[in-house]
């Protein structure tokens, strides 16, 4: 099978810009004017120390060695791959461009672009423990290991990649081993979000409900959790005595869903809101750009908490919340030298 790459964008930021602008693309706007077939390796370090010395020398050289390989060995016809931590969905596609430097304005700060071909969307949750962990680098660009990648193409269309033994692994180096290694704490604090975010997704509806009611209480406030029902707009309220009376009274709404939800949804919850009330819309599939315009533009203060927000949330407070709410996500401490 051919090699089949990462490339996020600054955390998933850019994930429907990829799709829409049928791209990938790489920043390090430093290095655009030396991005050429056949440069060296040393050559782009040199660029982007020289750039920028506020950086460490790992860290020069990580990132030179990124760029290197996204010019010099991704080739069209190769697989590429992209991930929405908010939706939890990796897109899947494939090179048809060679590398164009250019600015394009639907990408700010991003002048190394290939363009691709999206040929499919898949859940997160569809694949494997050891797939999910080969994917949660916190590179922003790096090659997939064979076997994962031929299990997302499997589970992509549903048939069996080419060979996953057929695929020639790139090795590292060992300025980017370093790198690694220096910055291995950061890496299991993403891949820990994200397996806590799958251990959330699997609750049903009452308990997400539940667990932002503990949250809030675990903040402070005393909530009132409305039962099973029609949908009024109100699933919790929160507030310092626990009546409503006394301010802030936070009204919240919680969609626990794949989907991401619109301008119309926000307009819908704000609708009902009295002028000191303050909104908190919590929504598992994520918003799209104008359910967050709604929001900012609103009458009242409005936070969108999606699942990102909701395991910061939990994992801030966790030593506060209480004993029903620990049942529902159950956390380890990890201790790491300081």
């Amino acid at each position: 099978m051919a090699h089949m790459w990462m490339v996020r964008g600054d955390s998933g930021r850019l994930y429907e810009e990829f799709r829409d602008q049928r791209v990938v693309a790489l920043g390090w706007i430093e290095l655009a004017h030396v991005a050429k077939p056949g440069v060296s390796k040393d050559k782009l370090a040199e660029v982007f120390a020289a750039r920028r010395p506020d950086l460490k020398p790992g860290s020069i050289l990580a990132g030179a060695s990124q760029v290197w390989r996204y010019i010099n060995k991704v080739e069209k016809g190769d697989k590429v791959i992209t991930y929405n931590p908010s939706a939890r969905r990796y897109l899947v596609g494939t090179i048809e461009g060679d590398l164009t430097v250019e600015q394009n304005p639907s990408l700010p700060g991003m002048s190394l672009l290939r363009a691709t071909r999206w040929d499919h969307e898949i859940d997160r949750d569809d694949l494997s423990v050891s797939t999910k962990n080969s994917l949660g680098s916190t590179m922003t660009f790096f090659q997939v290991p064979p076997a994962a990648a031929a299990e997302i193409f499997r589970v992509a269309t549903g048939k069996s990649g080419p060979g996953a033994h057929n695929a020639s692994n790139i090795p590292a180096t060992d300025e980017e081993s370093s790198e690694e290694t220096d910055d291995l704490l950061q890496s299991l604090e993403a891949k820990a979000v994200e397996f806590i975010k799958d251990k959330i997704s699997q609750l049903d509806w009452d308990e997400m409900q539940e667990l932002v009611a503990g949250i809030l209480r675990a903040m402070g406030y005393k909530t009132r959790v409305a039962k099973q029902g029609p949908d009024r707009g109100a699933d919790i309220v929160a507030s310092p005595d626990g009546l409503g009376f006394e301010n802030p009274r936070i009204v919240v709404e919680v969609k626990h869903r794949s989907g991401s939800m619109g301008s119309k949804e926000v307009r819908s919850f704000l609708g009902g809101r009295h002028k000191d009330d303050r909104g908190l819309y919590v929504s598992t599939g994520g918003f799209s750009k104008d359910a967050r315009y709604e929001a900012d533009r609103a009458s009242i203060p409005v936070t969108l908490w999606e699942l990102d927000d909701i395991v910061r949330a939990l994992v801030d407070y966790y030593e506060t919340v209480d004993s029903e709410t620990r049942r529902l996500v159950p956390l380890k401490r990890l201790y790491w030298p300081a």
